[in-house]
């Protein structure tokens, strides 16, 4: 083919590459800013919601500490078998991990809906 007669009009270019690279300062920083927002926004929404899980099964494992059948549903512990200093200290050591999951779960739902417009 002869590379005289070969000409590239570039009005009538199109594709993904071509568009990539004509594409402005503008349109480039809005892209880019969208996939940063969007990253950020996914993980932080994740993480409320991991949160929010832990506090169940934190309150779970509180709940469940007041079941005192060890066996079935018929039998119930031996006065002798319980521990109540270490019932106290891990009901309180509970209590305190409620308390302090429960703040950096508030922070984390009002810098979320601070930061992205959502609850």
């Amino acid at each position: 083919m002869n590379e005289e007669n070969k000409t590239v009009n570039l009005e009538e270019r199109d594709g993904a590459f071509f568009e990539s690279l004509v594409r402005n300062a503008k349109q480039i920083k809005r892209d880019r800013a969208e996939a940063i927002a969007e990253d950020a926004e996914i993980r932080f929404k994740r993480t409320v919601e991991d949160m929010e899980l832990q506090m169940k099964r934190l309150a779970r494992q509180r709940e469940n500490m007041l079941d005192m059948s060890p066996d079935n549903t018929h039998s119930l512990i031996l006065g002798k078998d319980f521990d109540s200093d270490a019932f106290v200290q891990q009901d309180l050591a509970l209590g305190v991990e409620m308390h302090n999951l429960g703040i950096k779960l508030e922070i984390a739902k009002k810098r979320y809906a601070h930061l992205f417009g959502g609850e």
